[in-house]
C-alpha cells in the first residue's frame, strides 16, 4: 500500500513523538511540533499513539492514495478536500483507491498532521522515525517530503481494519459522523495566553524586564522554524552581565540572547543553551504555541510547578478517557 506525493506544501516531513534517549551525543529530539495532534490523529485510525504521520507547516500537500486507506486529520485547518469534497477533521476518514487529498493554506493555526493507519513504512533512526531536517536522518530519506515521493504504509490494527471492512464501496469516502472534541485543540481559542514557569535565570533580570515579561505581548517574528520562535517585543536585560556556563533546554525553554527578544526553543532545540533562561512554557501549552504563526502576539501568563504538572496530569488522564472511548466506537 502507497500514497504519492502530487503536491510537497512548503515544509511536509514524517515526524512521530520524537527521538529521545541521544541528546547527550548531540542529536536533538526532533518530532512534531504540535505532539498532542499527533498522538490523537494515531488514535483514530488504530496506531500507537506516537506513531509517526505526516506533518504540514502553513501550506499543506495533495497526496494520491493507491489502495483504500483509512486516515484521519488533526492540528491546524488547511481546507481538507478529498476527490473535491470537503471533508472534515478529528475524525477517522475511509479514502478509496484512487482518490486526491489536497490541502490548501493554513486558516486556523500552523501546522496540519495526515495519519494513516499502518503508519508510515518508513526505517527507524535512534528509535525514531521523525526527520531530523539539519542532520539529514529519520523520515523519508532524511528530508521533506518532494513531488513524486511514493510513501509505503505499514501494517494496519485490527481496529483499522474492522472500520475498513465496513466500508461501502459505492462511496468515494465514508466520512465518520462523530468527531473528537475542539477542547483538545487550544489553538482554537480567542486567547493567546502562554502558561509558563520562571526560569532558572528569571531573578537575574532587571525588575522592569521581569515586569514586562508578564504584562506586554510579544509577537512570533518570521525569523523563526522548527528550531525556536524568535519574538518581538519590549527588550528584556539583564541586572548585570555574566559569563553562563551551557545547561540543558528543552521544549518551551524561552532563552533571551544580549539583544533582549527572547527566544522560544521548539521541536528542534539543541540540546543545551548558553544564554540565560527567563521561563519554561508548561506542558501543558506546548502544543498551543507550536500552532501559532509568525505575525501572532502571545502574552506570557505565570503559573507554578506545581500548577503545571497538575494541568499536565489532568490532560493526560482526558487523554486515556479518550483513549477508551474510541475503542469503544470503532471496535
Amino acid at each position: 500500500m502507497t500514497i504519492t506525493v502530487k503536491k510537497s506544501g512548503l515544509l511536509s516531513t514524517i515526524q512521530d513523538s520524537g527521538r529521545y534517549g541521544s541528546q547527550q551525543y548531540g542529536v536533538i529530539a526532533s518530532g512534531a511540533m504540535d505532539t498532542l495532534s499527533l498522538r490523537i490523529a494515531n488514535m483514530l485510525v488504530g496506531n500507537h499513539e506516537h506513531e509517526a504521520a505526516i506533518e504540514m507547516t502553513l501550506l499543506g500537500a495533495h497526496f494520491e492514495f493507491q489502495k483504500d486507506s483509512l486516515i484521519s486529520i488533526c492540528g491546524g485547518d488547511m481546507s481538507p478536500v478529498l476527490n473535491d469534497q470537503p471533508i472534515r477533521m478529528r475524525r477517522p476518514i475511509i479514502v478509496k483507491k484512487g482518490s486526491i487529498l489536497t490541502f490548501s493554506s493554513a486558516k486556523l493555526g500552523c501546522r496540519a498532521y495526515v495519519a494513516v493507519a499502518g503508519g508510515f513504512d518508513v526505517p527507524e533512526v535512534m528509535g525514531s522515525k521523525s526527520t531530523y531536517l539539519r542532520a539529514g536522518i529519520g523520515g523519508f530519506n532524511g528530508r521533506a517530503l518532494k513531488n513524486g515521493d511514493i510513501l509505503s504504509i505499514g501494517e494496519m490494527s485490527l481496529q483499522a481494519k474492522k472500520q475498513l471492512e465496513a466500508y461501502n464501496p459505492s462511496l468515494s469516502l465514508s466520512e465518520i459522523d462523530w468527531s473528537v472534541s475542539s477542547e483538545f485543540f487550544p489553538f482554537q481559542q480567542q486567547e493567546r495566553n502562554i502558561r509558563v514557569i520562571k526560569g532558572r535565570q528569571f531573578d537575574d533580570f532587571s525588575e522592569e524586564s521581569k515586569a514586562n515579561f508578564f504584562t506586554e505581548r510579544f509577537e512570533i517574528t518570521p525569523q523563526s522554524d522548527r528550531m525556536g520562535y524568535r519574538m518581538k517585543g519590549p527588550v528584556l536585560k539583564l541586572d548585570k552581565e555574566q559569563e553562563m556556563i551551557s545547561e540543558a533546554v528543552s521544549f518551551g525553554t524561552i532563552q533571551v540572547p544580549s539583544e533582549g527578544n527572547p527566544i522560544v526553543l521548539l521541536a528542534d532545540r539543541q540540546t543545551t543553551g548558553g544564554y540565560p533562561k527567563i521561563a519554561q512554557i508548561a506542558s501543558i501549552d506546548l502544543p498551543f504555541i507550536s500552532q501559532l504563526k509568525p505575525g501572532e502576539r502571545v502574552q506570557f501568563i505565570e503559573i507554578s510547578l506545581d500548577e503545571a504538572q497538575q494541568l499536565y496530569l489532568n490532560r493526560e488522564k482526558k487523554i486515556q478517557q479518550l483513549k477508551q472511548g474510541l475503542l469503544l466506537k470503532t471496535s
